[in-house]
């Protein structure tokens, strides 16, 4: 018999190869940008096309290569940041995979250019499919741009995996804003398809945090700093009224290398605890720096999920950097005062209780009810007068509204009464039973349907806005707004941009609640960035989903008569009134029989 292994083409195995590193025209630009700040760039620009998929060029004006070392440089396991194993324990430069370039050349179209500043001229470099083309000197500015066309098109399969332009642009973005917030010492530029979407000057952190996400920002920000001698902690977290429902803004970065940790989310979280509501969460940016060996950033091919040596004591040195300064800028409590200040100020607290005032507050009925024989539930005789109209409580309501179409198709009398129950909960008589519907999950199927039917083409009326509301937003943000834009449209928004990072909101849906413009939009903007992937469903089926979700009415909100009428009757003149669009029922229906089962009468 034949042997039967073989060694892999280099071609081959860069390609293999490439499916770690580069998963998506993101993890190119990654690669890339920390390339050019480890190369000592000022100033970084990158330049995309069609998200990526047809160019990806990052121009820098670093230090530059020899023509031998640009040559070297797609070689497999090639780096000039490591020379021993122990270097791996010690690496304080961003971009150090050696398969970094080799898997960019495997899988696309590659033009380099590079010069170092004692050059007097410097080398252009041509490769495809992991085959230098063509080598030969040029004329360039020091420092280094290197240019990446037609991604994956050695491999049409992966290229079909690839989300939409909008999808991919968004985790473009989120790897640019990753790696400028580490350095916003340098110059950095984006620009997409001809129009540039960020123009960063240098300047101090804060400065770039507020470039990133709006001018909004910058009043709203407290500033971290810890120096200890295990570690320092810099940065800034946000007051507690920047929290938001999803998680938005947060950002950890260990010796300027960005980083996801569920268990330092959890240690900044505790930090507001009380401070904000139980389902929101923090905005920050904090910078950890500490001795590399410390920390194991090989634990993950992205090196974004690293280890500590010890967990609990980064936990706790967060957390407490965390909670000193949102204590030192009066914004958390220093003391716990049982009593309100204004509180303790008052005649009732600072004075003496006099022998007169007790004698005159024993002799109440208000101080008998609850003191008589210890019960608190004692009623004078003489009050129970009061309570003779309690019936009247469950008795019809003749104001409820008759003209209201009923239930459905064998409809109770129009003076059948509706039950709110736990203000969650429309409890609908019928002849042999009753329906128990779920308020806002059937709110949520009703706007879903009125949403889908205003994209296709049934107009939805747009109430105008008497005063219009301005919208910062981060350029990424605004981005993603923009290409939201024409459905949002159909179903009854009216946005402006207005300059680089601002929409105007002129006008809502007809029925939106007043005053809730602005949260609705920036909502809908977080859950497109953090829930989307969960979801395998298009743009717009995404967008009328999270609408009807976060307009509908909530649980634990009290409706009238009217109210429960018009809900229940628009749940069934939906097409699918039973389930919620992602399945969830909006009713259940009790039977008398089931009833009487429940408690033992089988037959009557």
């Amino acid at each position: 018999m034949p042997d039967i292994i073989q060694l892999l083409p280099d071609n081959i195995a860069n390609q293999i190869a490439a499916g770690e590193v580069i998963q998506r025209p993101a993890s190119a630009v990654k690669e890339l940008l920390e390339n050019a700040v480890d190369a000592g760039a000022t100033e970084v620009r990158l330049i995309i096309a069609d998200a990526g998929k047809q160019l990806i060029q990052v121009i820098d004006n670093g230090n530059g290569m020899s023509g031998t070392d640009a040559r070297m440089a797609f070689e497999r396991h090639a780096t000039s940041k490591i020379r021993g194993i122990e270097d791996l324990f010690r690496i304080r430069t961003m971009g150090f995979r050696g398969e970094a370039l080799a898997s960019i050349a495997a899988v696309s179209q590659v033009e380099l250019k590079t010069k170092r500043p004692s050059d007097e001229t410097g080398v252009y470099i041509e490769i495809e499919n992991s085959i230098v083309l063509k080598q030969e000197p040029c004329a360039c500015p020091s420092g280094t741009s290197i240019s990446m066309k037609n991604l994956f098109f050695s491999v049409p399969a992966r290229r079909n995996f690839l989300k939409s332009n909008a999808a991919e642009l968004r985790h473009i973005v989120d790897e640019f804003v990753r790696v400028v917030m580490a350095f916003p010492g340098v110059f950095f530029s984006m620009t997409s398809n001809g129009q540039e979407m960020f123009h960063l000057d240098p300047g101090t952190s804060k400065q770039r945090i507020v470039q990133l996400f709006g001018n909004s920002y910058n009043a709203k920000l407290v500033s971290v700093k810890e120096e200890t001698d295990y570690l320092n902690i810099t940065g800034f977290v946000g007051k507690p009224e920047t929290a938001k429902k999803t998680r938005g803004d947060q950002y950890f970065f260990v010796n300027n290398r960005f980083i996801k940790s569920p268990y330092l989310n959890h240690a900044v979280a505790s930090a507001f605890e009380h401070m904000i509501p139980k389902d929101s969460f923090p905005s920050y940016a904090l910078f950890i720096d500490l001795d590399p060996a410390q920390v194991d950033i090989n634990v993950h091919p992205t090196k974004q999920e690293i280890k500590f040596e010890d967990e609990k004591i980064m936990y706790a040195f967060v957390q407490a950097a965390v909670k000193h300064a949102l204590a030192q800028f009066s914004i958390a409590p220093s003391l716990d005062f049982t009593l309100n200040p204004e509180i303790q100020q008052l005649d009732a607290v600072s004075k003496p209780f006099s022998s007169e005032q007790r004698q005159e507050a024993s002799a109440s009925p208000l101080f008998n009810t609850f003191s008589q024989k210890h019960q608190a539930h004692l009623i004078d005789p003489g009050t129970r007068s009061n309570l003779q109209h309690w019936k009247q409580l469950y008795e019809p309501d003749e104001a409820a509204d008759a003209s209201t179409v009923p239930l459905h198709t064998e409809p109770a009398a129009v003076d059948t009464i509706f039950f709110q129950l736990h203000q969650t909960f429309i409890v609908v008589p019928e002849g042999g039973g009753f329906r128990l519907v779920h308020q806002q999950l059937a709110h949520e199927r009703i706007l879903y349907e009125k949403f889908s039917g205003a994209v296709n083409g049934q107009q939805v009326a747009t109430q105008k806005s008497l005063f219009p509301v301005t919208l910062d937003l981060s350029m990424a943000d605004f981005a993603l707004l923009h290409d939201l834009l024409p459905d949002l449209t159909l179903i009854g928004y009216e946005l402006e941009p207005f300059g680089q990072h601002t929409f105007i909101i002129r006008g809502v849906p007809s029925d939106t609640e007043a005053g809730n413009e602005r949260h609705s939009i920036e909502l809908l903007l977080e859950q497109f960035k953090h829930f989307s992937g969960d979801l395998k469903l298009g743009s717009r089926e995404k967008m009328l989903r999270f609408m009807a979700r976060q307009q509908a009415i909530k649980a634990g909100q009290a409706l009238g008569q009217a109210e429960m009428r018009a809900l229940v009757s628009g749940l069934f003149q939906c097409a699918a009134p039973n389930v919620t669009p992602a399945g969830h029922p909006t009713y259940l229906e009790f039977r008398e029989d089931q009833l009487d089962k429940l408690f033992g009468r089988m037959n009557g």
